[in-house]
């Protein structure tokens, strides 16, 4: 029970990281920034991948280990499919933001770089799929959308 409780938490608090990091991306993004900012923005992208890996790593554990709910509660509902695609889509689209700001967080700090329009839609996208999980979730959880016997 504990160990679940644990896991429970650690997927909890990584929802609620990878919400932050991206709404802080969002607030703190701008059609130019110095490469001090595209730091920061770096930094904070940083933390959303931990938090992403935690988020995976708990819910793997949770879905495969035995936790709470038999595996096949989750593996024959379609809820939880989509909710695994929307997730992987999430991290898909984070990729070329992540690079962006990899890419141009060196240099003089004071230079300013101009962010492609890209970015801005792939993160409004981001959050978007991101607040649609947790309705999927909660379908899930009333084992709507179960398809076994």
């Amino acid at each position: 029970m504990t160990t679940e409780l644990l896991l429970r938490y650690i997927h909890f608090i990584s929802i609620f990281t990878i919400a932050a990091t991206l709404v802080s991306e969002h607030l703190l993004l701008k059609k130019e920034l110095t490469r001090k900012e595209i730091g920061r923005l770096s930094r904070i992208d940083a933390v959303y991948g931990v938090a992403a890996l935690a988020l995976l790593v708990a819910g793997l554990t949770l879905w495969l280990g035995g936790f709470g709910k038999p595996a096949f509660f989750y593996s024959k509902n379609w809820i939880f499919h989509l909710k695994l695609t929307l997730f992987a889509c999430i991290g898909l689209l984070s990729i070329y933001p992540t690079v962006f700001f990899l890419k141009n967080r060196k240099g003089n700090p004071e230079e300013v770089v101009h962010i492609p329009g890209v970015i801005f839609w792939m993160l409004r996208l981001e959050l978007l799929l991101l607040f649609v999980i947790p309705l999927l979730a909660g379908l899930m959880a009333k084992s709507i959308g179960y398809f076994g016997e």
